[in-house]
């Protein structure tokens, strides 16, 4: 039997990568074989879900952080002239100590975005998520000189929030008071209609556009495409082929809540699981009891650790093993 380790990150323990490998580890401990393949859903850790199972190059290029300040920033070149961007890593809110929501910039995501065709890439996807901005995608429109270069440019995303949307659903997040997010939504009208009478675009219609306080928008402007995330990461690894391939699936993420089910990792693998008639389980951090994931399941936070952030790997690794035995069964 060959179990398929395929979560998302551990948020403030584990990224994809290592919590994968912690299942696999469980997995084979117990007597099976294990196969890792860490997946996103198009916001933080989809540049190292990708890497994770694909040949490519990590670079790094320092650019205009959200406040203003230079941050070196990575991005992957695939082999076959993919790059995979993250705008966390360029206009991310962790970036910042106090975010000011009202003059956060995408700048350094344009940045990157530039970076990245001027090394030969032709295709880019970006994933976004994890952002201090809300500028429209302005700045990283000001940063790529109003063009994508003629490259094939797709948005990962996990939200179908429009663009005007952005400022009340995301704002508050990001810093902004009541007052700040009435003067975002101004803007935001404001730059739609620029949008519209430059470039024929009405993004106030688009579903997602609003992913990132509207950088999502601002790049369909220029010719970008907006994508589902998981579909994107999906295809990028090989999901399809590994889960035909495999006996059962262990997925998971830092916390099951009810927006677990909308879409995100954890609920796209069930799904796909159900579909091709493999049992699945899942570990989480934690899970909130209201969630009904109707498979097997562990919370890190309900074993035996004082620590379980630190003790994360180990504890994977056990639920891993105890789950691997209960999948066996369900197979048989």
């Amino acid at each position: 039997m060959t179990v398929l380790c395929c979560p998302d990150k551990f948020r403030g323990s584990l990224t994809a990568p290592e919590a994968a490998a912690a299942m696999c580890r469980g997995v084979e401990r117990a007597g099976y074989d294990a196969r890792p393949l860490p997946l996103a859903d198009g916001g933080e850790g989809t540049l190292a879900a990708i890497l994770g199972s694909r040949e490519g190059t990590l670079h790094s290029t320092r650019v205009t952080g959200p406040d203003g300040r230079i941050v070196e920033a990575g991005w992957a070149a695939l082999t076959d002239g993919t790059a995979i961007v993250e705008m966390a890593r360029a206009s991310g809110l962790a970036l910042v100590g106090r975010n000011d929501p009202l003059t956060a910039t995408t700048y350094g995501t344009g940045e990157l975005i530039a970076a990245a065709i001027a090394h030969g890439c032709r295709r880019v996807i970006v994933g976004v998520g994890g952002s201090a901005t809300t500028d429209g995608g302005l700045g990283a429109l000001d940063a790529l000189g109003w063009t994508l270069h003629g490259a094939d440019v797709e948005v990962a995303c996990d939200v179908t929030t429009t663009f005007l949307d952005a400022p009340a659903i995301f704002g508050p997040q990001k810093g902004a008071s009541p007052a700040d997010v009435e003067v975002l939504e101004k803007r935001l009208r404001e730059l739609a209609r620029r949008f519209d009478a430059l470039h024929g675009v009405n993004v106030a219609s688009l579903p997602g556009s609003g992913a990132a306080g509207g950088l999502a928008g601002g790049l369909a402007v220029l010719g970008a495409r907006i994508v589902n995330g998981f579909d994107v990461v999906a295809a990028a690894t090989g999901f399809g082929a590994a889960l035909e391939a495999s006996s059962a699936l262990i997925t998971g993420e830092g916390k099951v809540d009810a927006s677990t089910l909308t879409g995100k990792v954890v609920a796209r693998v069930l799904d796909a699981a159900r579909i091709a008639g493999r049992p699945a389980a899942v570990i989480a951090g934690a899970i909130v009891p209201a969630v009904a994931l109707e498979v097997p399941a562990r919370a890190l936070n309900s074993m035996e650790s004082s620590n379980t952030f630190r003790d994360a790997p180990l504890l994977v690794e056990a639920a891993a093993f105890d789950l691997a035995e209960e999948l066996v069964g369900t197979t048989r």
